[in-house]
C-alpha cells in the first residue's frame, strides 16, 4: 500500500524482524531489507556485478552477500566491501510508523558501477585468415610430474604432429598441466548467474582454464579431444573441465547468442576395459550441444574388453600398432577436410536455431529492473 506522500508499506516490522535479510518489491523495483542489532537498512535488491538478488543473500557482519557470486555491499549505506566504496547500490530511506515499515520508492542516493574493462574472452569471436587451426585436448589424469605412457595421449600426439605437417597451425593443451577450480554451481542458482566468461574466471585471475576458453571459442576451428576410459566413462578430468563449459552452451540458453560457429569436434579414446559407444557419445552429445560438428566417422578407440586387467600388454598394442597412428592421423585429416568447407561457406548474419532442445530463454525469470 501506498500513502499520499508516495511512501510504500512493506507490512508489519515484527514480521520482517524475524530474518536478517527479505527480498521485498515496490512495482518492479527489487529490495533488500536487512535487520541486525535492531536496526534496518534498505538497498537495492539487484547486485551490480550480473543482476543477482541481494534480497536472496546473507549477512557478513554489515555486508549484504550476493547469492550468485559473493559480491557484499553495506546494509545500509548500499557501498561496496573496503576498497571497493565506489561499487554502490542504491539505498531507500525509510521509516517505522504503526508497527509497520515504509519505503520511499526514490532512491536516495543513485547507483554507482565503476568502468571495467571487458574481460578479453567477451571479444566478438572472429573468423580469422590463415591455414585451418587444429587444437589438441588431453584430459589424462596421469601426473605430469612423473609422466608415464599415456595411450590416449601417443595417439593424439601422432594426430597433432600430421596436422602440423600437413600445413595447419597446432596447439596440444594437456588439462593435467592446468590448475583451475571445479564449476561451483551457479547455474544452479539462476541461469543469467552462469555468465561468459565463466564467473570464476572473471573472479580468479589465476584460473587455469582461461586459455582452453580462449582455444576453444576464439583459436581453434579443429577440437581433437582424447581421454582414457575410467569406470566406463570419460577422464575425471575432461568432466571437471565440461562442467566448466557450461557457461559456452548457457549463452544459446540466455541470449541466443553462440560461441561456437563453423568448429569440428572428434575424440580419441583408449581404455583397457570396454565402454568406449558409451563414452563417444556422451561426448558427441556434450560438444553438439556447444555448437561443434563432427566429420563421417568422427572417434577412433582401443580397448581390449572387460576381462583385460593386464595393463602392461595394452600398453604395449599402443605402442606397437601402425593401424592406430594411421587412423589418428585419417581422423585429424577428416576434421580438417569439414573444418574448411565450413570456413570456405559465406558466413550468415542470420540467427542459428538451436536443434533439439529448443532454446526458451523469453520463459526464464526476468531480473527486476536495476534501480538508478
Amino acid at each position: 500500500m501506498t500513502d499520499a506522500g508516495g511512501w510504500t508499506d512493506l507490512g508489519p516490522v515484527e514480521d520482517l524482524e524475524r530474518q536478517q535479510v527479505t527480498a521485498a518489491h515496490i512495482g518492479r523495483i527489487a529490495l533488500a531489507v536487512s535487520y541486525k542489532d535492531g536496526k534496518f537498512g534498505v538497498v537495492s535488491g539487484v547486485c551490480n556485478h550480473a543482476g543477482g538478488p541481494l534480497g536472496e543473500g546473507q549477512l557478513d557482519g554489515e555486508y549484504l552477500v550476493c547469492p550468485w557470486h559473493a559480491y557484499k555491499f553495506h546494509r545500509v549505506t548500499g557501498e561496496g566491501e573496503p576498497g571497493y566504496e565506489d561499487d554502490r547500490v542504491p539505498r531507500f530511506e525509510f521509516r517505522v510508523e504503526n508497527g509497520h515499515l515504509l519505503v520511499n520508492p526514490e532512491a536516495a542516493t543513485r547507483r554507482n558501477k565503476p568502468h571495467h574493462e571487458r574481460h578479453p574472452l567477451a571479444r566478438p569471436v572472429e573468423r580469422h585468415t590463415g591455414p585451418v587451426r587444429v587444437l589438441g585436448l588431453s584430459t589424462t589424469a596421469m601426473d605430469d610430474a612423473h609422466p608415464r605412457y599415456s595411450t590416449s595421449d601417443a595417439l593424439l600426439e601422432v594426430a597433432i604432429a600430421h596436422a602440423a605437417d600437413h600445413g595447419c597451425e597446432t596447439k596440444l593443451i594437456r588439462l593435467n598441466a592446468l590448475k583451475f577450480r571445479h564449476c561451483e554451481g551457479y547455474y544452479s542458482k539462476s541461469a543469467h548467474a552462469c555468465t561468459w566468461p565463466c564467473s570464476i574466471t572473471q573472479m580468479d585471475p589465476d584460473d587455469g582454464l582461461e586459455p582452453v576458453y580462449e582455444a576453444l571459442v576464439h583459436w581453434s576451428d579443429v577440437l581433437v579431444l582424447s581421454t582414457p576410459i575410467r569406470w566406463g566413462s570419460a577422464s575425471s578430468l575432461y568432466f571437471k573441465m565440461r562442467e566448466r563449459l557450461n557457461c559456452v552452451q548457457n549463452q544459446i540458453t540466455i541470449r541466443d547468442h553462440v560461441l561456437i560457429r563453423d568448429k569440428v569436434a572428434a575424440f580419441i579414446i583408449t581404455g583397457g576395459q570396454d565402454n568406449i559407444q558409451s563414452v563417444a557419445g556422451e561426448m558427441m552429445a556434450f560438444f553438439s550441444e556447444l555448437g561443434f560438428s563432427f566429420p563421417q566417422f568422427p572417434f577412433i578407440a582401443h580397448s581390449r574388453g572387460w576381462s583385460a586387467e593386464d595393463m602392461e600388454k595394452n600398453v604395449e598394442i599402443v605402442k606397437q600398432s601402425e593401424e592406430l597412428r594411421e587412423a589418428s592421423a585419417e581422423l585429424v585429416d577428416r576434421a580438417v577436410e569439414l573444418a574448411a568447407f565450413l570456413r570456405g561457406r559465406p558466413e550468415s548474419d542470420k540467427k542459428m536455431s538451436r536443434g533439439g532442445r529448443k532454446a526458451h530463454h523469453l520463459a526464464i525469470h526476468r531480473l527486476p529492473v536495476m534501480s538508478p
